[in-house]
């Protein structure tokens, strides 16, 4: 007894053929309902994607504020402290980053904004390593 189990397969089990034609058929479905979706779109739906522009440039821009204040008080309160001088100079360079990350933001420049708050925040987050 080496405790192996059967090899042989049941018989209602599909083959790898079975499958993959099983898997073509259902991507060739969704992709046919996509199309349809796609061609029942109203062209009048436009103001509904300058709203979500509109949105995210406001959610970019807050956000690039927000973060950049929270840098700037960070760092007047560790200038303060007994922190060492790069600590609070890394946290107004990541507030400066994220205030970038604001104007690019209120222009328009979301995925930008977006690269350039999280890389304010890095930067801030490094200074806190170097308390």
């Amino acid at each position: 007894m080496s405790g192996r189990p059967d090899s042989d397969l049941p018989p209602d089990t599909q083959t790898v053929q079975d499958l993959r034609e099983d898997l073509a058929e259902a991507d060739d479905r969704d992709l046919r309902e996509d199309l349809a979706e796609a061609d029942d779109k109203d062209p009048r739906d436009d103001g509904l994607l300058e709203e979500q522009a509109r949105r995210a440039r406001w959610a970019a821009a807050g956000t690039g504020v927000v973060l950049a204040l929270a840098g700037t008080a960070a760092a007047l309160l560790r200038a303060s402290g007994t922190a060492p001088a790069l600590v609070p100079v890394a946290y107004a360079c990541g507030a400066a980053v994220c205030a970038l990350a604001a104007v690019l933001g209120a222009r328009g420049r979301t995925r930008r904004a977006l690269w350039a708050a999280v890389a304010g925040v890095m930067i801030m987050a490094l200074g806190d390593q170097f308390d």
